[in-house]
């Protein structure tokens, strides 16, 4: 067997990685993903709290703007009509902002596009999981049942009508425990029967969450979006209430689009170091949250070479347990149907039973292999959209620059 293509994280994870943390006492902290440790929590804060730093900033030098605009504009001359001076420069500064932010929001709806289909492609991961899971466990359920009944009855059955013959019982009695020893090998390949972790529910719980947070992302993005052309039609109409309207909500978009920058660099470096090396992490939570084996556990997320398949050893004595009893069922029809007749009717439905056994045994062998799985646990640790949550789902930035730079339009217009 071949080992699947290693995983490599992006160049904007490897970047975002590389990025110094420090927490509130400004001591450096390890950039290793550790959501529960405290010193972290403080780095990631810290991350967000930049943004609110950027926020003050801009808060500042449109006040400082303001008062200056307002309180030491130089008297005009009586009469006079012409525009203050640099009027000009402004409004295409404004208008240029504001190109920016409409392009910045546009690169913002392609982000939160991309997030989306990654939390899909861990939705549907999580779902395949669940199936492969739940049908390890229906397919040992269901051959545990059939063997149990056919050593109930048939082979029960079996025993009382060669009862003459002492060694024909005793080899019927070597196919019971055969069947045993294959029960109780089987019953150990259901590992995740009585694991409290659902994949199912983390699905539904994932795709609950990223509904909404999908919708909240676009109806700010069009908020963003429509003070931005709503301001670009003051400003072509010379609307001077028009323009203080949109000023006005412009500076409630720069706090949301400020707000959302910060939530999204501190989320952006969050994933980065979760993404940089996600093995670990994923397999100390699994292991924690579960209760399962490591060796399992390891088995499903490398699946190389150098790991073995910990329920190797039940398989190979299922399947010469199952080998023996077929053997054993064959010698039994030999002998035992000339002189018994009674016998061959037990014996056909073992064989059945047989038959439907160790077809359930080679879908158990498929369904036990690392790929199956792999493919859902590969996609935990590649999420393609939440990695590209890259540099802060981008759009913030332009559009906070843009709303900025609305908030500077003087209440008096301009002609360009």
């Amino acid at each position: 067997m071949g080992a699947p293509p290693g995983y490599r994280p992006s160049a904007w994870v490897h970047l975002l990685h590389q990025l110094p943390r420090a927490d509130f006492q400004l001591r450096p902290v390890p950039s290793g993903f550790a959501p529960q440790e405290r010193e972290y929590q403080q780095a990631l804060l810290l991350v967000a709290a930049l943004a609110g730093l950027g926020l003050g900033l801009s808060l500042i030098f449109i006040a400082v703007y303001l008062i200056r605009f307002c309180c030491c504009r130089p008297p005009e001359p009586p009469g006079a009509k012409s525009p203050p001076p640099g009027g000009g420069c402004i409004t295409w500064s404004c208008i240029t902002a504001l190109l920016v932010g409409c392009a910045g929001i546009g690169i913002g709806f392609y982000g939160n596009s991309e997030t989306s289909d990654g939390v899909s492609q861990l939705s549907s991961a999580l779902l395949h999981a669940n199936h492969t899971l739940s049908a390890i466990d229906h397919l040992v359920l269901e051959t545990v049942e059939r063997l149990g009944e056919a050593v109930r009855t048939e082979l029960t059955s079996l025993e009382e009508v060669l009862a003459q013959r002492t060694e024909l019982v005793a080899a019927a009695r070597g196919a019971r425990r055969q069947a045993e020893a294959v029960t109780q090998q089987l019953q150990g390949l259901a590992f995740w029967r009585g694991v409290p972790l659902s994949p199912l529910q983390v699905a539904e719980d994932v795709s609950f969450v990223e509904e909404y947070r999908w919708l909240a992302y676009v109806l700010l993005l069009l908020l963003e979006l429509l003070v931005c052309l709503f301001t670009l039609l003051g400003l072509a109409k010379q609307s001077k209430w028009l323009v203080i309207v949109m000023a006005v909500m412009s500076l409630l978009v720069l706090v949301l689009s400020w707000g959302s920058m910060g939530l999204e660099a501190a989320t952006a470096v969050g994933l980065s170091d979760f993404c940089s090396s996600p093995d670990t992490y994923i397999l100390n939570l699994t292991e924690e949250e579960t209760g399962l084996d490591s060796d399992i556990l390891n088995y499903y997320f490398l699946c190389n070479q150098a790991v073995s398949n910990p329920f190797q050893q039940r398989l190979t004595l299922s399947q010469r347990a199952l080998a023996n009893i077929h053997s054993q069922l064959q010698g039994l029809e030999r002998e035992a149907v000339p002189q018994f007749p009674d016998a061959q009717k037990p014996l056909l439905s073992l064989e059945e039973t047989l038959n439907v056994t160790e077809g359930n045994f080679h879908q158990l062998v498929a369904l036990l292999h690392c790929r199956g799985l792999h493919k859902a646990t590969a996609a935990l640790r590649r999420l393609r959209g939440l990695e590209r949550a890259r540099a802060f789902l981008p759009g913030s930035v332009p559009t906070a620059a843009g709303a900025q730079h609305c908030l500077l339009v003087p209440s008096r217009l301009p002609v360009i």
